[in-house]
């Protein structure tokens, strides 16, 4: 089959294309390299077709796609602090995602977000009445409610994956942006304190990206008109446990640093419900914490 990703040279969209390239797929990747790198995909460069541009260039492709992977989406809260009209961007982008599939019948499967639980009782449901927290959630809900909207008036089949707390391989050119996990990691190479905000008893359902690979193949091959799914593994770890894995499987002895949390509304525990996700898309997280960890160790030996 022919897929557009965009965000391909990206965290995700980069393990992504390497994975949808194995299974024989071809595969164009649209990206500005915001947060992404050409070198994420330099073991497949010579076998897809990159475009250098946002989502919404999308608009101007004439080659008609099976089925497109939205992941070219700024990804982090403090983007939408420093720039406020990104969640305006992110809106018209996917518009003219939906568009597109609109005209040419391609089933969309985009990457919404676990922050939209923020304040909410675990385990997170997607059923559960989402409160207004922050400019990175406002720019996330819109996206689902227009994927239904394009469904219910045009057909469009497109499906919503809540991530949760991703780590994994390809997060270099992501930089301060990346997962709590691979920021430690770096800083342990580099002899280095890790910096914990607050007093590190704050929750996160780690998730390996390999999985969330998994939970968007498993949407673009469901029969599903429109949904919303949690993509998480539904257990959960302290900062202080994740690091405490983390050090003495690299076999450092150094103490975090602490200081004071600086962000108001921090996220400070998240755990998917899996149920859902299990039940219908036949979804179910593979890596626990540790096992994550191991192969993360592997990419950077």
């Amino acid at each position: 089959m022919e897929f557009l990703v965009t965000g391909g040279a990206g965290f995700i969209g980069s393990n992504l294309v390497e994975r949808l390239v194995t299974e024989g797929h071809a595969v164009t990747v649209l990206d500005n390299l915001h947060t992404g790198s050409e070198q994420n995909i330099s073991s497949v460069r010579d076998k897809i077709k990159f475009i250098n541009g946002n989502a919404g260039k999308i608009s101007e492709l004439n080659q008609k796609f099976d089925g497109i992977f939205h992941n070219g989406i700024y990804s982090s809260s403090p983007m939408y602090r420093e720039n406020l009209h990104l969640v305006g961007q992110i809106i018209d982008e996917f518009i003219s995602i939906l568009e597109y599939a609109r005209r040419n019948n391609s089933k969309v499967v985009f990457a919404s977000s676990s922050s939209v639980y923020s304040g909410l009782t675990p385990p997170h449901r997607e059923n559960m009445p989402i409160k207004v927290t922050d400019f990175y959630t406002e720019a996330r809900l819109p996206l689902e409610r227009l994927g239904e909207l394009y469904h219910s008036l045009y057909g469009v089949s497109v499906i919503g994956l809540r991530y949760f707390s991703v780590y994994g391989p390809h997060e270099e050119s992501k930089g301060k942006y990346a997962n709590l996990i691979t920021q430690f990691l770096w800083s342990l190479k580099k002899g280095q304190p890790p910096v914990i905000f607050g007093d590190g008893n704050q929750k996160r359902d780690f998730t390996y990206v390999d999985d969330i690979v998994d939970a968007n193949l498993l949407s673009m091959n469901s029969k599903i008109g429109f949904d919303v799914f949690n993509a998480g593994t539904g257990s959960t770890y302290t900062i202080n446990q994740m690091y405490s894995i983390l050090s003495k499987k690299m076999g450092a002895s150094m103490e975090p640093k602490y200081v004071q949390n600086p962000i108001k509304n921090y996220v400070q525990y998240t755990q998917a419900d899996t149920n859902k996700a299990e039940k219908i898309l036949g979804f179910k997280a593979k890596l626990d914490l540790s096992s994550g960890i191991d192969r993360l160790l592997e990419y950077y030996h």
